[in-house]
């Protein structure tokens, strides 16, 4: 006997400091594996198999991340199942928004514009409540040199050094769409650095730990250790350019996930 699916695209958020990444791996606390026994909690048992849109790294952020919820049975009151969910999941996680798709609908493979922001300040030592989210480096920077730098990411480039471990197989001519250094008005809090600044960076994909990558050589840049001609040669094809320096990953967020469309749209 078929038995009905439905299919439902919750958006959450979450401070990935004290988790070991998205993805479930033995004996670590990570994003998902909590996301999952908080569900198979609030359904008691009932079955189902979530989906996430994305891996994000040990200690990495997210304002806005996605996953998809496959269940057998259908929510009647969207509004009520997010309150019950946000009500039994740990304080650094919280669920936003649940929306009813259908089977056509698929989280990693539709469609989507991804935007990170990487946040940091330097030049001193700052409070340690900052450790979670922003990356302080110690050294002063050239922010002004580090802003032209940024900008040479974007568009369609080769990005084989920015990628973690490639292989001869991998696509690396990739498109970025956004790439800017702007100052820090997005987080903030009594405790912050007065200055403080965000890399932006948005595409429709990344590579494994290649914005941090990009972020390294632009602190580098920053520091003077790197030029700006570097940094537009290791964007072409078979360059000697040595990118070594990833940046730590407690600065950098997952900021947000456009999808082009949701099919059948019914929303809480």
């Amino acid at each position: 006997m078929f038995e009905k699916r439905y299919y439902y695209l919750i958006t959450c958020q979450y401070l990935g400091y004290r988790f070991h990444g998205w993805q479930k791996q033995p004996q670590l606390k990570t994003v998902h594996l909590m996301i999952d026994k908080t569900l198979n909690f609030i359904l008691e048992g009932k079955r189902f198999k979530t989906l996430g849109s994305g891996r994000t790294d040990a200690m990495v952020s997210a304002n806005e991340a996605a996953f998809e919820l496959f269940l057998y049975h259908e929510i009647e009151d969207l509004e009520a199942f997010l309150t019950h969910f946000n009500h039994n999941l740990p304080q650094d996680i919280r669920a936003l928004t649940i929306t009813e798709v259908n089977a056509d609908f698929n989280v990693i493979q539709d469609s989507k514009i991804k935007e990170y922001i990487y946040v940091f300040a330097h030049g001193n030592k700052f409070h340690p409540f900052c450790a979670p989210v922003i990356t302080t480096i110690l050294d002063p920077l050239d922010t002004e040199a580090m802003k032209v730098g940024a900008k040479l990411f974007e568009g369609l480039h080769y990005f084989k050094s920015y990628c973690y471990k490639p292989t001869d197989h991998g696509v690396y001519n990739r498109e970025i769409i956004t790439c800017e250094i702007i100052e820090n008005t997005l987080f903030t809090a009594n405790f912050f650095p007065e200055q403080s600044y965000l890399l932006r960076v948005k595409a429709k994909g990344f590579m494994r730990n290649q914005i941090r990558l990009m972020m390294g050589v632009l602190i580098e840049l920053g520091k003077g250790e790197k030029s700006l001609q570097d940094i537009s040669d290791s964007l072409k094809p078979d360059n000697q350019i040595a990118i070594h320096y990833i940046a730590p990953a407690s600065g950098l967020i997952l900021n947000k996930i456009e999808y082009d469309t949701l099919p059948n749209v019914s929303t809480n």
